[in-house]
């Protein structure tokens, strides 16, 4: 008895997988998140030999997904692929249906920036420009995000605190609003999802002032990281992260691990994120939770700070 017990945890592994594995997307179809884990999906397959199925169980942020696979058999079958979302939730909503120990992080799939982009009828051209702006007109102007605790809106909430300015939040539900009153002039500044926002660059409806990111995307190297540009310090990514429930066994772990970054190497994946200005991390599990922890501490402070609160679940 003794003997099997020892060594259940790596007969499992060695078994793993035997079925098909179920990756839970906390998001609707068609978006980045659902593009991206459909694509990494697609080559796991190839690496384990069983069906990878994407099931998206939108709604509520993000938790609905994810108090799914927090309450699934702790067996490697049930697997969440997320966003950046899942650090700030705990702090945003008084009570989750989970807790965030009920999940085991996988690995930090990619990051990917945002762009600080205002509307061209202010008279800003660099970071630095617009921060003068911003406080010589401090509460009048108006920065959009799209929702109440979203990421666009905390990310924006630390570079006011960091810069030491004063704006207006305007919450839409989505950025796809978000933008279209930032391109027609009803607010003037969005911390926008790179991809989309330098659609409208490009074609000069909006103006792009720095990159959130620690350093300059390959996607745009032109634009200047928010650090670079006058606020020391300041990073906000999104990012796309693998989890499994927490008592999933360390070596099914470790082969779901190794079969993602796999994934992520190959042509397929990594030009689908490139197309997203996403760079690939492929962390190990440990890394992840340290990423965790900083992510959950720096959104916490923002929340509190701003005193932030969530519609009810």
């Amino acid at each position: 008895m003794v003997a099997a017990a020892v060594f259940a945890p790596s007969l499992h592994a060695q078994q793993y997988p035997a079925k098909p594995i179920r990756i839970v997307v906390p998001w609707p179809p068609g978006g980045g998140t659902d593009v991206v884990s459909r694509t990494i999906a697609q080559k796991m397959n190839d690496t384990l030999g069983q069906p990878v199925i994407v099931d998206n169980r939108a709604g509520a942020n993000g938790i609905i997904g994810a108090d799914q696979v927090a309450k699934a058999p702790a067996d490697g079958y049930t697997v969440l692929i997320t966003i950046a979302s899942h650090a700030i939730n705990p702090t945003l909503y008084a009570k989750l249906p989970y807790d965030n120990a009920d999940l085991a992080p996988v690995s930090l799939l990619a990051e990917y920036p945002f762009v600080i982009t205002v509307h061209p009828s202010l008279p800003a051209k660099t970071l630095g420009e617009f921060i003068s702006i911003a406080k010589a007109r401090s509460g009048q102007l108006a920065y959009a995000s799209s929702g109440n605790g979203s990421g666009p809106h905390l990310g924006m909430e630390l570079f006011m605190n960091m810069a030491g300015i004063n704006m207006i939040h305007v919450p839409y539900k989505g950025s796809g609003q978000a933008m279209t009153d930032l391109v027609s002039g009803q607010v003037q500044v969005f911390l926008n999802n790179f991809l989309a926002g330098m659609q409208m660059i490009k074609a000069g409806r909006l103006r792009a002032l720095a990159v959130t990111s620690s350093k300059r995307s390959t996607a745009a190297p032109e634009l200047p990281t928010a650090g670079e540009a006058g606020v020391p310090g300041y990073v906000v990514t999104g990012w796309y992260g693998m989890f499994v429930p927490a008592a999933t066994p360390a070596p099914v772990i470790a082969a779901l691990q190794a079969a993602t970054v796999k994934a992520l190497r190959s042509k397929e994946v990594s030009e689908r994120l490139s197309g997203e200005a996403a760079e690939i991390v492929a962390s190990a599990p440990p890394q992840f939770a340290e990423f965790l922890k900083v992510e959950i501490a720096k959104w916490a402070g923002v929340i509190r700070k701003a005193k932030i609160k969530a519609e009810t679940l």
